[in-house]
């Protein structure tokens, strides 16, 4: 039985969503003001501006793990910095490839490892909660399907966005002049995904088991459905 309506509002954890949010704003206003590319900014910022007002809607309906809004979290400011610096150009990433002596900056693999890994568990969420699958081993498969079905059609916008801009979307596409990256891209969101299930499954299940209700006590039935009282 799916267990995603009449959920109890978590409040305890709302003071903490608050602040969370506010610090994305803050981080929002911080990676817009003066981008590298600011064309590039919005495209990178757009899964922030779109996911922060639907979780705040679907909150009381459907209140997500603590887990799942931690990831989200921590993926909003990957995507946040890379859309101030652009992927290529982020500190992070310079560090980075200094300190593993890398020929490029890796942390657009980074933004692909999350792409992977947080989607892994908003699928398995919300498959477990409305009960939508069976079995441990084909809810693995499907969110693993998912994991790719977004990296591909991230790849598919990309590709759509070299189409219509031309050259204005290099900074987008963040190639840095690997032939390959578009299939790396999608094996850092698959590793990604694998990761998630085989690190958090677990400790995801233990939190969704404490947003379900408690099963309704049933008392003695004093009559019959239909009965004259």
């Amino acid at each position: 039985m799916p267990i995603h309506a009449q959920l109890p509002f978590p409040r305890d954890r709302t003071p903490w969503l608050v602040g969370a949010s506010l610090a994305l704003m803050t981080f929002l206003l911080l990676s817009g003001w003066r981008p590298f590319d600011r064309l590039t900014w919005w495209l990178e910022v757009a899964p922030v501006l779109i996911a922060l007002p639907v979780l705040w809607l679907s909150y009381r309906r459907f209140p997500l793990s603590t887990l799942l809004y931690a990831s989200i979290f921590l993926h909003a400011c990957i995507l946040l910095a890379g859309g101030a610096y652009t992927y290529a150009r982020v500190p992070l990433g310079h560090w980075v490839a200094e300190w593993l002596g890398l020929a490029r900056n890796p942390y657009d693999k980074l933004g692909h490892f999350a792409q992977g890994f947080v989607p892994a568990l908003v699928a398995r969420e919300v498959l477990l909660r409305g009960a939508w699958v069976r079995g441990r081993r084909m809810l693995g498969f499907l969110v693993l399907c998912v994991v790719l079905a977004i990296s591909a059609s991230y790849e598919l916008i990309e590709w759509g966005a070299a189409v219509a801009l031309g050259q204005g979307a290099d900074e987008f596409l963040g190639t840095q002049g690997d032939p390959f990256d578009t299939q790396s891209d999608m094996g850092f969101a698959l590793l990604g995904g694998v990761a998630a299930l085989a690190i958090c499954a677990s400790w995801q299940d233990r939190q969704i088991r404490r947003l379900a209700p408690p099963p309704a006590q049933s008392g003695p039935r004093t009559g019959t459905a239909g009965a004259p009282d």
